[in-house]
């Protein structure tokens, strides 16, 4: 049929310029079997039918009336076919075909233009739930290991009346160069080296193959390390994959299970940017998101509308410096409405401040003056300055125990460029347009992923790696 939405998306791809995904295919050897641009287009069109197997895919081609009117003719292609255009000549070309749609939709004035709504969940990734590497086991059975190795290297110095020594920070190097001593030594004196039953082997073939292990085990210890990065956790069969909490959680026992923090903008119902991180709090996400999101567009909403979870120093001063304007929730704001919260007197929000004296005056009428400044730097780098303000004497009052935990006096923690900012965002979000767009970004962006995972079925990856993932969500 004419209304069909096959020839709305032909229609739509053919004016994109294709120019990166040609630049793919090499100008010598035959010519592909089927034009990449028919490819993108049964692709894209694939995944719009929530089909995703590339097997699936040249079922289809061979069968769907809409796949063989896209073909126009041409040979249907395989899979192996589509998977190595999906995850080879693709790759490259797919986010810039992506962002030209979306500056196209601009120039047709289907998006506002007035505010971007953010948001991110947590989609499954293509790996078994029982592979995990923690940091934290790491770290505790090298600790281990370190101390029987250097039990190890005494015995080996006074052995062969050495020196040798292990430091925590070349410990691999340390370890390689008494395996080249061991080897060479064997090697010298032509020490055999025997295995199986009821052979007796040497002192120098044991330390040989307990330094062996040792090295072995060190070298595992160092690709862990290296794959982590700045996160706490990897699965096995897919090394960018973080363990993360997940939201059909079906046993209700909190479990892990590897996975990407997804994150979308949507501005009128249509996402304009989506990235891929591997980290599981949204927080850190936002200002990365929002340089490759002004990078590709070529442009920055005036407005940015997300939830309490970006909440940040950090973000807002960002913001700021774009010239953006923030309607972020404070993570506090469910908080404050209790009656628990305003009744709470340790609290500072609750306590007087006087702004000439910057002090702050506790439930006792006591204050408490500034201690000292202190920086703080942040997973990201980003410095932020922390006034300390301490009680002048606690002892004998009256509301202690409801008041702080601490044997000494009460400490509060202040970042005055944090509450600055944070209060300018709360002021926008009380506003009549604030009101609108705090409506607006829980209907369409948690719509947008409530499209993507119950409508097209999409709740798992089917590419292993960020790069392919990402290839995958766009």
């Amino acid at each position: 049929p004419n209304d069909d939405s096959v020839r709305l998306l032909s229609h739509e791809l053919e004016d994109l310029d294709y120019t990166l995904v040609y630049q793919a295919y090499s100008a010598k050897g035959r010519n592909p079997a089927v034009d990449p641009k028919t490819m993108f287009k049964i692709l894209t069109y694939a995944y719009s039918q929530g089909i995703y197997s590339t097997r699936k895919i040249e079922r289809a081609c061979r069968r769907d009336i809409n796949f063989m009117w896209l073909l126009a003719g041409q040979k249907a292609p395989d899979h192996s076919t589509i998977a190595r255009f999906r995850t080879g000549f693709l790759a490259n070309a797919c986010e810039d075909l992506f962002y030209q749609m979306v500056r196209k939709l601009a120039s047709m004035k289907e998006l506002s233009m007035e505010t971007v709504f953010i948001d991110g969940t947590k989609l499954e990734a293509c790996a078994n739930k029982y592979t995990f590497v923690w940091k934290k086991s790491v770290g505790k059975w090298e600790e281990k290991m370190f101390l029987k190795i250097q039990d190890a290297v005494q015995m080996i110095n006074l052995t062969y009346m050495k020196s040798f020594q292990i430091e925590k920070e070349t410990r691999t190097t340390d370890l390689q160069e008494i395996m080249e001593f061991l080897s060479q030594y064997c090697t010298e004196h032509k020490i055999p080296f025997v295995n199986g039953r009821g052979k007796r082997k040497s002192i120098h073939q044991r330390y040989y193959e307990m330094f062996r292990r040792f090295l072995d085990r060190q070298l595992l210890y160092d690709l862990h390390h290296s794959r982590f990065g700045g996160r706490n956790s990897y699965s096995k069969t897919d090394t960018d994959a973080t363990f993360m909490h997940m939201k059909d959680d079906h046993m209700r026992n909190a479990q892990l299970k590897p996975g990407y923090n997804v994150q979308i903008a949507v501005d009128s119902e249509y996402i304009v940017a989506t990235d891929i991180f591997q980290d599981r709090n949204d927080v850190w996400t936002l200002v990365p998101f929002l340089k490759r999101m002004k990078e590709k567009l070529g442009f920055n909403y005036p407005s940015v509308t997300a939830d309490s979870g970006y909440e940040s120093e950090e973000g807002y001063s960002y913001l700021r410096e774009e010239g953006q304007q923030p309607y972020i929730k404070p993570q506090t704001y469910e908080k404050w409405k209790k009656r628990s919260f305003k009744q709470d007197i340790s609290k500072r929000e609750n306590m007087a401040y006087n702004q000439e004296t910057d002090t702050y005056i506790c439930h006792a009428g006591k204050e408490l003056r500034v201690l000292y400044l202190k920086k703080q730097h942040n997973k990201s780098g980003y410095e932020s300055e922390v006034t300390v303000y301490e009680c002048l004497d606690c002892t004998g009052c009256p509301y202690k125990e409801k008041c702080t935990k601490a044997k000494g006096n009460k400490r509060l923690y202040v970042s005055k460029s944090f509450l600055e900012k944070r209060g300018e965002s709360y002021q926008n979000i009380l506003s009549e347009k604030g009101i609108k767009y705090r409506m607006n970004r829980s209907i369409q962006v948690e719509g947008a992923f409530g499209v993507l995972k119950n409508d097209y079925g999409f709740q798992r990856f089917l590419l292993r790696g960020k790069k392919k993932v990402k290839l995958e969500i766009l």
